[in-house]
């Protein structure tokens, strides 16, 4: 069992139902499962999405028919190379990684996964990128530094079209989110960013908190309505 992000009482049973979720519907797969072996071996941190949450952000692309795809924090590139998997054979993800270290561990899993042709892996704080980036985008995930999730936004909607989708992972923090006082700079960026969710009238969202391997987090998910 992994090490989850917020273990909370009954994780072991959240941890089965994954697994038990998972090998219904996201079955072992060879090439992902030695991504997830690279990255423990390259001392990269347990924070990849789980393989049922992997296969969600596969549907996501498959319904939307996505070709363009941005993912702001790339850690190993598994959740890259399960989205990049579902694009079709002209499709992108750009994907980006401000840490070298685990950009190289990732460019190397994508390339052992057979993906490379679809992934444009970009090296550098995502903030510096996504200026230097042309849209739209189809789907945008954002799985970086939660501090700058409100600025990941901003970017987000410069860089989509009526009709993207945003998704942002670990929105719970293991209930922290709802403590306005907090001094964690992570939990003021998820509040801020929700706010903007909330406030923004180009945007239509909702966020799910969820248990699982992970402990007790979840997603948040909007689509662009407007100009």
């Amino acid at each position: 069992m992994r090490i989850p992000d917020y273990p909370f009482a009954g994780v072991e049973k959240w941890s089965s139902v994954d697994a038990y979720f998972a090998k219904l519907l996201a079955p072992a797969d060879a090439g992902l499962d030695a991504t997830l072996l690279a990255n423990a071996k390259a001392g990269l941190p347990e924070h990849d999405v789980s393989a049922t949450q992997g296969k969600m952000l596969a549907l996501f692309i498959r319904m939307l028919q996505a070709s363009r795809v941005l993912e702001i924090g790339t850690l190993g590139g598994y959740s890259t190379i399960w989205m990049a998997r579902e694009l079709k054979p002209e499709g992108q993800i750009t994907t980006i990684e401000a840490d070298k270290y685990r950009a190289q561990v990732a460019a190397k899993n994508i390339q052992n996964a057979g993906v490379s042709a679809r992934v444009n892996l970009h090296i550098g704080p995502a903030l510096e990128v996504l200026p230097t980036l042309e849209g739209p985008f189809d789907l945008i995930f954002i799985d970086a530094d939660k501090k700058n999730n409100p600025h990941y936004l901003h970017w987000a909607l410069r860089l989509s079209r009526i009709g993207t989708v945003i998704i942002a992972d670990n929105i719970v923090r293991g209930g922290a989110v709802i403590d306005s006082d907090s001094k964690d700079d992570n939990v003021q960026g998820v509040r801020e960013f929700l706010r903007m969710l909330s406030n923004n009238p180009r945007l239509d969202a909702t966020a799910i908190q969820t248990v699982g391997e992970k402990g007790w987090d979840g997603f948040a998910m909007a689509v662009v309505k407007s100009e």
